[in-house]
């Protein structure tokens, strides 16, 4: 009996090694992008080249009682793509934000990521099915430290579970170096290094911000939501961000989603916008079309163009 209880243990062993010698070299390869010399044009025509879309908002609908929150709203977002979302207060931006997250149903429509639907992925299955997203109030754990944060954001990638963890095989001490790793990379990418070890609670709100993207970040999305990421920023800080932004798209291969009421940002880093007012989808195209839309203009102004 001791016997068979041996081999069984050396071969979970050896299964163990296997495996998170197989995830550190996929998150090694993850990591390499960031520091890989590629142009913003490249980036766009390697990840686009089929026009294929990885998001596709088919005529979804939300409705709160009586209030009508999204109304038969339809666009798409290619691989590779930055699209900004757009609209006054009370558009419906947010609530389309969380039917993506699947934290709202939707009454009707549909929307397919990666080409599959978004309904047959469960809830707690969003950030491993590649999208990842930031609040607009901050969502951290204020007294932990930067570090910790953005580590929190790859437990969907791990693969130990409770038994392994209970018994601390070395499969769990891997992967937790594996995770620190690719943390202390996150961290460097956004300019945190000086911060890593401080409490969030202690830090301004803008890197407080940053640590919050490098924790979305920390879960491998194909498509980050971005929701209001430049509110309480001062202007040096919104424009480290659009170089941020774009660095994320280029460097990292991740196509973003910005919601946002900073206009000049939006319109800055974004290859497609689409506006939305009371609900309802007003204009899409690219930044220049949207601005000129008299629908936009009077949406913002109460005026035609």
């Amino acid at each position: 009996m001791l016997c068979r209880i041996q081999i069984r243990r050396r071969r979970a062993l050896q299964i163990a090694a296997k495996t998170a010698a197989d995830d550190t070299s996929s998150i090694k390869t993850w990591l390499a992008r960031a520091n890989a010399p590629i142009r913003r044009r490249d980036a766009i025509q390697t990840l686009a080249t089929n026009g294929t879309s990885l998001l596709a908002v088919d005529g979804v609908s939300v409705h709160f009682g009586g209030i009508v929150a999204l109304d038969g709203v339809s666009f798409s977002i290619s691989s590779g793509e930055i699209a900004g979302l757009i609209g006054p207060n009370g558009a419906g931006k947010t609530t389309l934000f969380n039917c993506l997250s699947r934290l709202y149903r939707f009454q009707s429509g549909t929307i397919a990521f990666d080409g599959r639907s978004l309904l047959d992925i469960p809830r707690h299955g969003i950030a491993a099915a590649g999208i990842g997203r930031t609040f607009q109030n901050l969502a951290l754990f204020r007294t932990m430290t930067v570090l910790n944060n953005v580590m929190l954001g790859l437990h969907c990638r791990t693969h130990t579970g409770f038994l392994s963890n209970a018994l601390r095989l070395p499969r769990v001490a891997r992967e937790e170096r594996a995770s620190a790793a690719k943390a202390q990379e996150l961290v460097a990418f956004l300019g945190l290094e000086s911060v890593a070890g401080k409490r969030v609670s202690d830090l301004p709100f803008g890197t407080q911000k940053r640590v919050e993207l490098a924790r979305a970040l920390a879960s491998e999305p194909k498509l980050l939501l971005l929701d209001e990421p430049a509110s309480g920023l001062n202007h040096e800080e919104v424009h480290a961000l659009g170089k941020l932004i774009r660095d994320i798209r280029d460097r990292l291969r991740v196509t973003v989603l910005l919601v946002e009421h900073h206009m000049s940002l939006v319109m800055s880093v974004s290859d497609k916008v689409v506006a939305l007012n009371f609900g309802r989808k007003i204009a899409e195209g690219t930044p220049a079309e949207v601005q000129q839309h008299p629908e936009v203009v009077q949406a913002y102004l109460g005026t035609s163009a």
